[in-house]
């Protein structure tokens, strides 16, 4: 008499079933990309919203004779540091925070004086052009001149003298 051999460890799937577990893992890799570039529109609209706020008050402070006024603002929890730079002086580096210098300048673009560091930190937004800056004053001992951020915040003090025409940054 002739054994039949046994096939208890095997397994069969069928072609429904594999296709099935296939679109499962599609959906669930689709579903993390989705949210991941949510997540970075939230912080482009979140650096949006900074820039904004922060060139109002500049413009605000420009216009008036003379003023001071510390203001913190909110930056996307990745942002690191705000660093202004001078590129178009030919001053190089110097600072504590040079180590930044060579990466910023990487991103720079037609007059950019503004920065957020890392780079890539603001939801696709690395830096801008701030009118009505003292840039030169700014940076004249420290370029970059960064202002950390602490707990999603960025708190700094705008300040115009009357003999002055433009604003200075103050960490």
């Amino acid at each position: 008499m002739v054994r039949k051999k046994s096939k208890a460890g095997q397994m069969n799937l069928s072609f429904g079933m594999i296709f099935t577990i296939i679109l499962i893992i599609v959906f669930i890799a689709f579903a993390f990309y989705a949210i991941g570039k949510f997540l970075n529109i939230q912080k482009a609209a979140k650096t949006a919203q900074f820039i904004d706020a922060f060139e109002t008050d500049v413009n605000r402070m420009w216009k008036s004779s003379q003023g001071s006024q510390q203001i913190n603002y909110s930056v996307p929890s990745s942002v690191d540091y705000l660093c202004f730079t001078d590129f178009s002086s030919g001053s190089g580096k110097r600072g504590e925070n040079s180590k930044f210098y060579d990466e910023l300048k990487r991103v720079y673009f037609d007059k950019n004086n503004m920065f957020f560091y890392p780079v890539g930190s603001a939801g696709g937004i690395d830096a801008v052009k701030i009118e009505n800056i003292y840039l030169s004053e700014i940076t004249s001992k420290e370029n970059p001149y960064c202002i950390k951020s602490i707990n999603d915040k960025i708190k700094l003090t705008l300040k115009k003298n009357v003999d002055e025409s433009l604003v200075k940054i103050i960490r």
